[in-house]
């Protein structure tokens, strides 16, 4: 099943993607936005695009779970989303960390300065989309 991940940003949110053999979460790009609405749009277009099947949005919760302002923005987000997309179900999937990682892993590659910025909230997107792959597969097994 084709999948779409997002990690949705105040000024850049990251898309990543997978193929219907869900093996690989790959980042594909970043959409520079600072609308809300507009920045939900633009994840539609992608939607439809990469002919997503499912649409994974990135929930921060903090780290002792509760939810806070960033979290009430993504479900905002994914109920603006489900209005332009309504055929493609949208997952809320607990990005805790994802950053973090991605930020571990640019450092691993020595991924510096504006290519780093360029290419962070992507690599966020491939490791939420990463963590929703594993749940699927342990669970459809």
């Amino acid at each position: 099943m084709k999948i779409m991940a997002v990690d949705l940003g105040d000024a850049r949110t990251g898309i990543a993607v997978c193929g219907r053999t869900e093996l690989l979460a790959s980042p594909v790009g970043v959409i520079e936005e600072k609308s809300l609405s507009d920045t939900v749009e633009k994840i539609a277009c992608a939607a439809r695009e990469y002919e997503a099947e499912i649409v994974v949005m990135g929930l921060p919760r903090n780290m002792d779970g509760t939810e806070g302002a960033r979290a009430q923005k993504s479900r905002k987000a994914a109920e603006l989303l489900g209005g332009l997309i309504p055929d493609i179900p949208i997952e809320m999937w607990d990005e805790r960390m994802s950053t973090k990682a991605a930020t571990v892993y640019l450092n691993a590659t020595d991924t510096r300065g504006k290519k780093r910025k360029k290419v962070i909230d992507a690599q966020s997107a491939a490791i939420i989309l990463e963590g929703y792959l594993a749940f699927r597969k342990n669970t459809h097994s």
